[in-house]
């Protein structure tokens, strides 16, 4: 049986590497060994030492949780090492790590099992703790279970088991690469292990399937969320423009090697395409897609001969990314709903499970999760709405009331309503649809939508069910179907037109923020989806609505490359009588070099010390970007920004000559969707 020190060595090796190759080769040589071990286990010691080098606990298919926030976690370091608050506290300031801070304690209290532990914790043994975890019914009970590992485990075991419990490793590794280990080590094509993970998402099995030679059984399985196809950033419509002509694009001139990588990579089938992307090597995969967009043949010539744009053009909706899976005819009924972070958040939008739950066909959709003014009248496309259902999106502020909800009532389902829009189609009945040209996959994902228009629908209300007819009688319209006559449209199909210029597509971006969403989407017609990449097949056009100059008023400590550095700023404008007024924070946009320099002027600078956060005096100006304003209670201001950023920091500046709350109130009533604007709207 293989010992989890053997786990917590390797990673310890890992993190202290800075090399790609020798990480995987150090993973590849582990698995070997890891595979010859015997094992009573219903998985192999290789696939549970493939699955923790990942960071999972579970497979990505498993549903199960361990419930072990920071919180308990601490407590349980606390009580094993017998260390005080402000000790971890300390040492968590000095690491940015909650593992690394257990790891310093526990080798205080216990210099001995830092290194050699009081038992041999297995792999089957973290395996068989954390199963328990998962179905623990009470904190108490799951705080015991992480306290009895600690306390078997030695002071470098417990670093990588909390390190596990919070899906926090922090080696550089990603799963890539022990996908390329496990290719290494059972000698296996690296495209066809990536192939089994995407259709399973179970790497312990994959590893088993690996090193048995039965990775080309490996079959679709729904209920575990695919990687979301990511978009990149472009600032202009004639950026956009560049970016899908049929004038090949230019590309700067590589090196030979990648040239060749590059070449073999266009000559491939859709499908093999498809796991190439996700297995070109680091820092090639952008060039790489670059020449293959201006490479492919395109199946449609506008005529024009020349710089025709060859893409589809969608409103960016200011919702939120998710997949809906439905219909396996195994599991009649079932829907699980995605998030982006690959969270199941059905329970938040029980109307859309109760929608998807009459869908006949097995089905992963791709879309977003919208509020939802419904119209009394149907007023049709020309007013941003989608072709089956009158309405439009209340902005995210709204929706947000909803996301996280573990219940959700009726007054909130009728204040907030949700659909689900639709902008592409995964997977129908028996096939995966990933490698088809967006061109196709569009085509099948609206014989869809007209499918199940009607269907997929529920109430605003959701009804109580009454006995009748004896003890199991159920009464009320909902028991007996979803989808009667105060059923609302759920499943909507996000409106899409071909954009053949510049000019059109500055006009259909200013159209959507008409529409109060966030922008446009420009998705080249004949791009496959590649699950979690962002690469230059898909754009989004949103441009930032304004710029503010605000004062720092706070800073918190990093983590990991950042703890023991400030660098997390909160910042506010100035109010009417001078005052100043929190209305954000932000830690994206300044450079290592900045952030040290701010850390050693805003410790100096300090006016109330609370351990990881500290208030400061107000002299730094900063320039932030961001995408809205929002009404909140969380900051003094009465706003917060959504999405900001720090541009620079503005030495030229003055404290005096910040922005002002007034100006904010300015932007903010500027705004297209925002939410008083709508909600006036909705109650007319």
């Amino acid at each position: 049986m293989t010992l989890f020190m053997e786990v917590a060595e390797l990673l310890e090796m890992l993190a202290g590497t800075a090399s790609r190759l020798k990480k995987r080769a150090a993973i590849e040589a582990a698995l070997r060994v890891a595979a010859r071990c015997p094992t009573s286990s219903t998985v192999t010691d290789a696939g549970l030492f493939a699955l923790y080098v990942a960071g999972q606990p579970f497979a990505e298919n498993d549903p199960r949780k361990l419930n072990a926030g920071g919180a308990l976690l601490s407590r349980a370091i606390l009580t094993v090492s017998g260390a005080n608050d402000a000790a971890l506290t300390a040492a968590y300031r000095r690491h940015g790590d909650l593992g690394a801070a257990a790891f310093e304690l526990l080798s205080q209290h216990d210099p001995i099992s830092a290194v050699q532990g009081p038992g041999g914790l297995t792999l089957g043994d973290v395996a068989e703790g954390f199963a328990a975890m998962a179905v623990a019914r009470t904190t108490a009970s799951r705080a015991a279970l992480v306290e009895d590992l600690l306390r078997r485990a030695t002071a470098l075991e417990a670093k990588y088991l909390l390190k596990l419990m919070l899906g926090d490793m922090r080696i550089g590794v990603k799963q890539s690469l022990v996908e390329e280990a496990i290719a290494g080590a059972a000698d296996v094509d690296v495209a066809a292990v990536r192939h089994a993970v995407m259709l399973e998402a179970d790497l312990a099995r994959v590893v088993e399937r690996a090193f048995a030679g039965t990775l080309h059984e490996a079959k679709m399985t729904l209920f575990h969320p695919l990687g979301f196809m990511l978009a990149s950033p472009v600032d202009t419509p004639e950026e956009a423009v560049a970016r899908f002509t049929e004038t090949p694009p230019k590309v700067e001139k590589k090196s030979k090697k990648k040239k060749k990588d590059a070449e073999e990579f266009v000559d491939l089938t859709p499908a093999e395409s498809l796991v190439a992307a996700d297995s070109a090597a680091e820092g090639l995969a952008e060039d790489v897609e670059a020449e293959i967009i201006a490479a492919t043949p395109q199946s449609q010539n506008s005529g024009s001969g020349s710089s025709a744009v060859l893409a589809f053009l969608e409103d960016k909706y200011d919702g939120m990314r998710a997949q809906v899976h439905c219909g396996d005819s195994t599991q009649p009924g079932r829907v699980a709903i995605y998030s982006r972070n690959r969270e199941d958040v059905t329970q938040s939008f029980p109307e859309l499970e109760e929608a998807f739950s009459g869908v006949g066909e097995a089905l992963i959709l791709d879309g977003e999760i919208l509020g939802w003014d419904y119209w009394e009248d149907d007023l049709g496309v020309g007013h941003g709405t989608a072709s089956n259902a009158g309405g439009q999106a209340l902005p995210f502020a709204v929706l947000g009331q909803r996301i996280g909800r573990k219940v959700v009532s009726n007054e909130l389902r009728s204040r907030i309503p949700v659909v689900f829009m639709a902008f592409d189609l995964l997977f129908e009945r028996d096939e995966l649809l990933l490698p088809l040209p967006l061109s196709e996959r569009r085509a099948r994902l609206e014989a869809v939508v007209e499918r199940w228009h009607g269907e997929a629908a529920s109430p605003l209300l959701k009804v109580e069910l009454k006995p009748q007819g004896g003890l199991f009688g159920l009464l009320g319209s909902a028991a007996e179907s979803p989808t009667g006559a105060d059923a609302e449209e759920r499943l909507l199909l996000s409106p899409s037109q071909r954009v053949v210029d510049a000019e059109a597509i500055d006009r259909a971006y200013r159209d959507a923020r008409a529409r109060a969403n966030e922008g446009v989407m420009l998705k080249a017609a004949n791009s496959a989806y590649l699950p979690g990449r962002r690469g230059l097949a898909w754009v989004k056009l949103k441009r930032e609505l304004a710029t503010l100059d605000v004062a720092i008023t706070g800073a918190e400590f990093g983590h990991g490359k950042r703890a023991g550095l400030l660098s997390d700023y909160t910042f506010a404008v100035r109010g009417e009588g001078g005052d100043l007024l929190n209305v954000g924070k932000a830690y994206s946009g300044v450079t290592d070099a900045e952030i040290a320099t701010l850390t050693e002027w805003l410790k100096a600078h300090t006016l109330e010390d609370r351990g990881h956060f500290r208030t400061v005096e107000p002299h730094i100006v900063l320039e932030v970007a961001f995408n809205n304003i929002m009404r909140s209670t969380r900051h003094a201001s009465g706003f917060a920004l959504r999405f900001p950023r720090i541009l620079r920091i503005r030495t030229d500046k003055p404290l005096e000559e910040i922005d002002t709350l007034e100006r904010v109130e300015e932007i903010y009533k500027s705004q297209p969707d925002r939410p008083a604007e709508i909600e006036g709207k909705s109650k007319e």
